[in-house]
């Protein structure tokens, strides 16, 4: 009987830990897909502190735990000491545009031959749902109950938008994993991101935009609705740069 569908090889048998409805687990398959077909050998990923902190125990390759924030500039050390490897981080909004604005900014200035995943569901999900970087205006959070104010609270800050006026990207696009069409199109940004890598054409930046249910106080359909609707308003799918182009 002919296979038409299984487990990649760079996922492990430990089940997620994440909340139902929760996108992480889709994100992992992409990236374990990713690199399954760019033929990836020798690979370490950089996990976060945040809700994926534990994505040392999902992915079946290297992993090393970062400091928060800093999964940039550790997976550049990773690079630098072993550059025929393929090297990965993967941050939430918290981790990636809070604490650790000053690690990704630095790592696109400088080109770095890594692959940057950034999982934004515009809140911190693992600390209880306070306000992130990425907090849609009117978007309720715990340190901001009435919504996020721009007034009080600055504006959400668009990385893939931001990050592309830099020299350093070779590729940056975002994507989102509401719904089957928008996966497959997150897939292909994943694929293009490791074949840079390998290709040693420089830093690549793929932004997801995923659910956080839990902390938005929604089922899960609903925060699919929300990514759809109010999420990729703000936040528009597709490349920012791209040097190929």
């Amino acid at each position: 009987m002919a296979v038409v569908f299984e487990k990649p090889k760079f996922l492990t048998d430990t089940p997620l830990h994440y909340c139902p409805g929760c996108t992480h687990g889709i994100a992992h398959r992409l990236v374990a897909e990713a690199l399954e077909e760019i033929g990836a050998e020798n690979v370490v990923g950089v996990a976060p502190v945040g809700c994926a902190v534990f994505a040392y125990n999902y992915f079946n390759c290297d992993m090393q735990q970062a400091a928060h924030g800093r999964a940039p500039s550790v997976a550049q050390g990773i690079k630098l000491v072993n550059p025929d490897n393929i090297v990965f981080a993967y941050q939430g909004d918290g981790d990636l545009a809070s604490i650790g604005m000053a690690e990704i900014v630095h790592a696109c200035a400088r080109g770095a031959n890594i692959t940057i995943i950034f999982i934004n569901n515009g809140i911190y999900g693992m600390t209880g749902g306070q306000m992130a970087p990425t907090t849609l205006l009117g978007q309720k959070a715990t340190t901001c109950q009435n919504g996020r104010d721009p007034k009080v609270n600055g504006y959400p800050i668009r990385m893939c938008e931001m990050l592309a006026t830099l020299d350093g990207p070779s590729f940056i696009a975002r994507g989102s994993l509401a719904d089957v069409r928008n996966i497959k199109k997150s897939k292909e940004y994943l694929v293009k991101a490791f074949k840079n890598q390998k290709e040693g054409k420089g830093l690549s930046f793929v932004e997801l935009l995923s659910t956080c249910p839990t902390n938005w106080h929604l089922s899960p359909l609903k925060a699919i609705d929300y990514v759809k609707n109010e999420m990729t308003s703000y936040y528009p799918l597709g490349v920012y740069k791209d040097l190929e182009d």
